[in-house]
């Protein structure tokens, strides 16, 4: 018998590459000044700002601290350079001295930037630009980053439909490893998802993930502008000490429930 969903909340900003400053250099810390610094091309490194500063004010007002004083922290799970997913440390707390539970994803592409926030569990958001004028080798990238079933299925479909529906899976695929915090390190065609024009989920995990390892995992699709496909997933937190499940058994859903907010503003805020 199958019991409730549970239900999470997760708070999206979205802003523009337009809306890098310089005053939100003073947002930086010195890894994260480092890394702008040796970025030679000036969209990526604009984005790169956009997104630790966003993220540097939505947690600083979420953690009652200052936002240059957000304790992150980058490791990438495959060199341990600066550069992987940032993370609180363990565990930050607020003014009131209580621990914070929160975990936090940033994603970009194009000109777009987001930052994504859960209290519940490991969150993961992705987004890809699309729109007009928007190419991609869609061939080339399904190959990499499909299983043989998806990529059979994308084949099937109408060629003006084809760049559509790997956006909507690939940001699936991307949105569950940068809530597990692979990157990656665990190939993209080893991750299977449902159809792009079925309800977002998990239907075959990677071989790290199987079968007692495979976290409590929801998706939601997301769409940016009206245009550009975005994707969010949230691994559920397990309660300490729980025994994992046996292959096959039933578990509780995970609903996410997403909250969209204007990050544009928030920097402008800021920046002034």
């Amino acid at each position: 018998m199958t019991g409730h969903p549970v239900q999470v909340q997760v708070q999206v900003w979205w802003a523009r590459l337009d809306d890098a400053r310089p005053a939100l250099l003073t947002l930086l810390d010195p890894v994260e000044r480092a890394r702008y610094e040796s970025t030679p091309d000036p969209a990526a490194r604009g984005r790169f700002l956009v997104g630790c500063a966003l993220g540097r004010l939505v947690l600083g007002r979420l953690l009652d601290l200052p936002p240059a004083d957000v304790p992150l922290r980058r490791v990438c799970p495959r060199c341990g350079g600066p550069h992987g997913k940032p993370r609180l440390r363990t565990p930050p707390t607020g003014l009131s001295g209580e621990p914070q539970a929160l975990d936090f994803s940033v994603t970009h592409s194009g000109r777009l930037v987001g930052v994504a926030v859960c209290r519940d569990g490991e969150v993961g958001l992705d987004v890809e630009e699309s729109g007009p004028g928007t190419v991609v080798d869609v061939d080339s990238a399904a190959r990499v980053a499909l299983s043989a079933a998806e990529l059979a299925a994308l084949r099937a479909r109408p060629a003006g439909e084809r760049q559509s529906a790997f956006l909507r899976t690939w940001t699936r695929k991307e949105a569950v490893l940068k809530a597990l915090g692979t990157g990656l390190t665990v190939p993209l065609r080893e991750l299977e998802v449902s159809p792009p024009d079925r309800p977002p989920a998990v239907l075959t995990w990677p071989t790290p993930f199987q079968p007692h390892s495979r976290p409590r995992m929801s998706l939601a699709d997301l769409l940016v502008e009206n245009t550009h496909p975005a994707a969010v997933a949230v691994a559920l937190r397990e309660p300490s000490g729980s025994r994992p499940k046996d292959a096959g058994a039933e578990e509780d859903g995970v609903v996410i429930d997403v909250a969209a907010h204007d990050g544009t503003r928030t920097l402008a805020t800021y920046a002034g």
